[in-house]
């Protein structure tokens, strides 16, 4: 089965350089703006009303978001869960496996753990500098598998269709150098330590 679908009369969008595994799942009203990075397992479901994620937000493994709002470079951890009504600001923070009731909201800046969800504290700005840093790596990373030749989730369900499907853009076609930007980092990060400094 196709991992993005529609539903109805709704379908779902995908912004410039957004980045969807084919492993996701996608339904219905789903939009997602600019260098949203979406990775293995996560499901997202616009089935009974939509699903808004801002630009250069991060939704990692095994995620999945019904009937929310998720706003710019926000990070969603692994196996994270927002149900009917819930929204993230700018910069929220909502940790691996933590689970947002129904019409919580995670504030500007705010970090929540845990199941239930609740605040643990607002980040500082030194937390905020690097959560740029994070999305930075987040977004080399996912122009790595698109680059790679990843395929997109339309593709990949061509091809297991049988259908035939166009080679995704090549970094050089999007108006990008071949490589990657190359820094004397780590290939893993992590938002609960400092930003490796680049030399």
């Amino acid at each position: 089965m196709a991992p993005i679908r529609p539903f109805l009369d709704k379908s779902p969008q995908l912004g410039a350089r957004a980045y969807v595994d084919p492993a996701c799942t996608l339904i219905g009203d789903v939009v997602l703006a600019e260098d949203v990075s979406m990775w293995p397992g996560a499901v997202i479901r616009g089935d009974v009303n939509h699903v808004r994620i801002g630009a250069r937000s991060n939704i990692q493994d095994g995620t999945i978001l019904h009937v929310c709002t998720i706003e710019d470079l926000c990070l969603l951890g692994m196996g994270a869960c927002l149900l009917d009504g819930a929204t993230v600001k700018k910069y929220g923070f909502v940790g691996a496996g933590a689970g947002v009731g129904p019409g919580k909201t995670v504030g500007e800046r705010e970090l929540w753990l845990g199941n239930p969800a609740r605040l643990a504290r607002t980040r500082s700005d030194k937390e905020i500098e690097r959560l740029h840093y994070c999305a930075q790596h987040c977004m080399r990373l996912k122009d790595r598998y698109l680059g790679a030749g990843a395929p997109a989730p339309q593709q990949a369900a061509a091809a297991r269709q049988g259908g035939a499907a166009t080679a995704p853009p090549t970094p050089a076609a999007r108006g990008r150098s071949g490589a990657a930007p190359r820094c004397a980092t780590p290939r893993w990060w992590s938002p609960h330590r400092s930003a490796p400094r680049h030399r």
